[in-house]
């Protein structure tokens, strides 16, 4: 008889795609391997370096992480920077200028026209060279609609060529230090990149974790920071400088913005459920690339006429954040006496003029196409994002309910809620800042986030000062969001999609046993199980071909039922197909041993294959009588696929991830065979 994996064979121990990763197994198998070089690390110089490399190996690649999501984002940040103006116009000197760097060495740009120049030109000026009257106006609107189809079709092609999705084994803490990683870059929020990580990702998050993920975010947030993709010197996508303290009284405005971020993303969440639900079940989901391209024109047309819809979504919640100043030509800032100054230099506040008046018109448009828009466009075969829509609803709403502040306490600074703070000719009210507050009370109605939303949003724009606004308007929305609906819009998705995943914020109170749950049940067939010597390879073969499952629990006899451990599927598949393979004699009838030692073989007998080796000796077991509020507990902490349940060391039945969930929804008064698990 040979032991046949005496050396590893490839692919044994690593999983199929679209399969859940049993993490206390690769937690074990780390630590074996961990242990088996720390021993080893004696014997021998060059032994000792693997080890010290091996216990660099992790922040390695932490390092490798960071530098890689930091050259990546200061890469798309400047392509999309630049292929967002390229749907207006090109820079004739060098056609991989964005307007802002074509114009930035120009000697022909007034102040007044800073962002008009002679070396860029739009598609009209290019084509009919004119830029005025009603067909350069359609030509231009017309090449606007043509590169926004160019642009999602290119997006959807590349999603269904290289799909985006990564399958395979893995450790937690790299998965929760690149959610950390890439947070920290698409946001300039290191910090919050690992808060969010921890409130969002991770069900398990130890100390090691922690700084592992804190080590990649800030070499990510390093490396964006020295490619300076918004040139200016600074990490922050939207930066603000607020010159105004705010009063205690805003609160009650601030808590207004949170309520409504609380009915947008309820409101947006049931919708957009009930439309990604209408695509997985009707003919709309056979065809992806189409839908991209309608949405896609139907945006582009509804949005270029107006130009807070015309500029990308990051362009506009930069202006709404802004505070007004002399040298600012925004319509958001066209105020009647713009010039008067007050103390510290600071501008007062001012009555609004027509370029406010019509600003708040066009973004009241802006808003409602916004809000109809994303409910569409999230969960399309296309990376829409939510973070940047969902904080432009909210910039937007905060912005109008700002500039309505401020003129109510300019005309009526002598009311009571406002005589007190605010004086005539004084900088009392400052719009950006609610626009600010805005944007993170709908992303908190949205996503559910309560500390990440808010480090991530103080990181965002800087206004450190500003946090108790921020935590105000976070907390409201996501207790008004939550008295309509529960889960938030990962958590509805994932239900959508069919995953089995278990919800960490949910209490489970019901008294049922392990007994109650668990596989098979009274009047269903016996558990498929595999014996410890007794079963040929034709056996085993015809019990993975009859079957489905992910892995069979493996016992001492039929009789006796004595645990011995388990064996996966895939691994029992490819020791079985590499022994017929490589090791000479085995045929159909050569009996499989899973013990540490085996009797002779007789003569003129086939050999026996021995696959101890792959057996998990210590699966996780629970009896019969434990509460399911410990099994569900276990299941959400430790990441289990399976665990076997035992009576007095016999084996009586198994409970997987998805027996577990079907429980939860039974005793939720739902039928737990409506949950299908894709």
């Amino acid at each position: 008889m040979m032991d046949f994996l005496e050396e590893p064979i490839p692919g044994v121990g690593t999983y199929d795609d679209f399969n859940t990763i049993d993490w206390v197994r690769e937690k074990s198998r780390d630590r074996d391997r961990h242990r088996e070089i720390t021993n080893k690390s004696k014997e021998s110089t060059w032994a000792l370096i693997h080890s010290v490399s091996d216990a660099f190996s992790g922040w390695l690649l932490m390092l490798l992480i960071g530098l890689l999501s930091g050259s990546l984002a200061g890469l798309i940040d400047i392509s999309a920077h630049w292929m967002t103006d390229l749907k207006e116009g090109i820079c004739t000197r060098e056609f991989w200028f964005n307007r802002e760097h074509c114009c930035w060495n120009s000697e022909h740009v007034t102040f007044e026209e800073r962002d008009k120049c002679p070396e860029w030109n739009s598609w009209s000026q290019l084509i009919i060279s004119t830029d005025e009257g009603a067909f350069a106006y359609i030509v231009n609107y017309f090449m606007y609609v043509l590169w926004a189809l160019l642009f999602a079709f290119l997006a959807v092609t590349l999603v269904k060529v290289f799909a985006p999705y990564a399958c395979g084994s893995g450790i937690p803490e790299v998965l929760s230090a690149a959610a950390a990683a890439g947070v920290s870059v698409a946001f300039g929020a290191p910090i919050g990149g690992v808060l969010f990580s921890l409130e969002e990702v991770s069900y398990y998050f130890p100390l090691k974790t922690l700084w592992r993920s804190f080590f990649a975010a800030l070499v990510a947030a390093f490396t964006l920071r020295s490619i300076n993709p918004f040139g200016n010197s600074r990490l922050v996508l939207f930066y603000v400088e607020f010159h105004t303290p705010w009063h205690l009284f805003e609160l009650v405005p601030f808590i207004l913005l949170g309520i409504f971020g609380g009915l947008w993303g309820a409101l947006f969440i049931r919708t957009n459920i009930a439309w990604c639900r209408k695509r997985k079940t009707t003919q709309l989901g056979k065809y992806p690339v189409v839908e991209v391209l309608v949405v896609t024109a139907i945006t582009a047309i509804l949005a270029f006429p107006n130009e807070y819809t015309r500029m990308s979504t990051s362009e506009l919640i930069s202006e709404l954040f802004n505070d007004c100043g002399l040298l600012d030509s925004s319509k958001l800032c066209d105020y009647e006496n713009r010039f008067n100054t007050s103390k510290g230099g600071e501008l007062p506040d001012r009555p609004a003029g027509l370029g406010v008046y019509s600003a708040m018109w066009q973004l009241a448009l802006t808003l409602i196409l916004k809000i109809v828009i994303t409910i569409f466009t999230f969960g399309m075969k296309i990376p829409s994002g939510l973070f940047i829509p969902s904080m432009a609803v909210g910039a937007i709403a905060g912005r109008l309910l700002g500039v309505g502040m401020e003129q109510l306490a300019y005309y009526h600074h002598d009311w009571a809620i406002f005589n007190s703070w605010c004086s005539q000719g004084a900088d009392c009210i400052t719009p950006g800042l609610y626009a600010m507050v805005g944007a993170a009370a709908c992303l908190g109605g949205v996503t559910r986030m309560t500390v990440s939303l808010v480090v991530i949003m103080f990181e965002l724009t800087g206004g450190l000062e500003y946090i108790v606004p921020l935590m105000a308007a976070a907390m409201t929305s996501k207790w008004v969001a939550d008295a309509l609906g529960r889960e938030g819009i990962y958590d509805a998705h994932i239900h959508l999609n069919g995953y089995p995943f278990l919800e960490a914020k949910e209490e489970f109170a019901h008294k049922t046993l392990a007994m109650d749950v668990m596989k098979p049940r009274r009047n269903d067939p016996l558990l498929t199980v595999l014996t410890q010597d007794s079963m040929s390879v034709e056996d085993v073969e015809t019990i993975i071909n009859e079957t489905t499952y992910s892995g069979f629990p493996v016992v001492v006899s039929r009789e006796s039922q004595r645990l011995v451990g388990f064996v996966l599927r895939r691994d029992l598949i490819i020791s079985i197909e590499n022994a017929r393979k490589k090791q000479d004699g085995i045929v159909s009838t050569s009996i499989i041993y899973f013990t540490e030692h085996s009797p002779p073989v007789p003569p003129y007998t086939p050999p026996t294959l021995k696959l101890r080796n792959i057996l998990d000796l210590s699966p996780f077991t629970v009896t019969d009588l434990t509460p399911m509020e410990i099994v569900v507990d276990i299941f959400r902490k430790l990441g289990l696929r399976q665990c076997l349940v035992t009576h007095n060391g016999r084996l009586l039945g198994i409970i997987t991830k998805k027996d577990v969930l079907k429980h939860i929804a039974q005793m939720a008064n739902q039928d737990p065979d409506s949950i299908l698990f894709n």
